[in-house]
């Protein structure tokens, strides 16, 4: 290990697109974790760039903007994971980000997603479910850097949403957005003025296995609408449905 970060190659036997295309940095300061992580990312074809702590992390996130995943831990040496998280929203919405984190309680939870983490999973955790989160959000990620789409521009309102470039503007003016946030409003926007239920929600972006909290969905709403209404507290755009859901709202403004 060379302070703190080593490079580690993909499996064997994997096609050079994979091998290519998917990069996931682990944050982890407990050595027999990270090597459990390091060895199932790379059975799965990963190339993994791993550092025990925070301020290697996110010297590494800065220049290498390649990296499709991170997945901190928040106790770690140096700044700690939610401050990496923090600080990596500032420059890149694309990435994708997951906590892996022994600190489990509702609060850490909710500061984890509400500084634009995409999911959170507690420790322990099995290899299945790991890779489950992973893919679930590596599709995301790879939908929002994807170049072509045969969707058309979705508009609604002062809204348009180009599906081509996975970007959103409002007024001409663009939105950064995760590729979790950019995956719901999509999916709301597609189905405008129809009522879409949470597990709808968590099926279609997070994945028909997951097994986390299903309140990542209302967080997550939360993000998206301080970014795209102009008072949050009365959101016109993105609707709570209660006891169900929530629905874009078109507007004719």
């Amino acid at each position: 290990m060379n302070n703190g970060v080593t490079l580690s190659g993909s499996a064997s036997g994997l096609s050079k697109e994979t091998e290519c295309t998917a990069k996931v940095l682990i944050l982890e300061d407990e050595e027999s974790i990270r090597s459990f992580v390091v060895v199932n990312l790379k059975r799965s074809g990963f190339q993994v760039v791993e550092t025990d702590n925070g301020d290697d992390a996110l010297r590494i996130l800065r220049s290498d903007l390649s990296i499709d995943i991170a997945l901190l831990d928040v106790m770690v040496p140096g700044i700690d994971g939610f401050e990496v998280c923090r600080q990596v929203r500032e420059f890149n919405e694309k990435i994708g980000i997951l906590f892996l984190t022994a600190k489990v309680q509702e609060q850490d939870k909710v500061m984890g997603l509400s500084l634009g983490a995409d999911d959170h999973m507690g420790k322990p955790f099995s290899p299945a479910e790991l890779m489950a989160r992973v893919q679930s959000l590596l599709r995301r990620v790879r939908l929002v850097k994807m170049d072509a789409s045969s969707a058309d521009t979705f508009v609604s309102g002062p809204f348009e949403l180009h599906p081509k470039s996975n970007q959103l503007f409002k007024l001409e003016q663009r939105i950064e957005l995760t590729p979790t946030e950019f995956a719901l409003i999509r999916f709301l926007m597609e189905r405008r003025n129809v009522p879409v239920s949470r597990d709808e929600l968590l099926d279609s972006i997070w994945g028909v296995n997951y097994v986390g909290d299903p309140k990542i969905v209302d967080v997550n709403i939360r993000r998206v609408r301080q970014k795209i209404e102009e008072d949050p507290s009365h959101p016109v755009y993105v609707e709570a449905i209660w006891g169900f859901g929530y629905m874009w709202k078109e507007s004719t403004e």
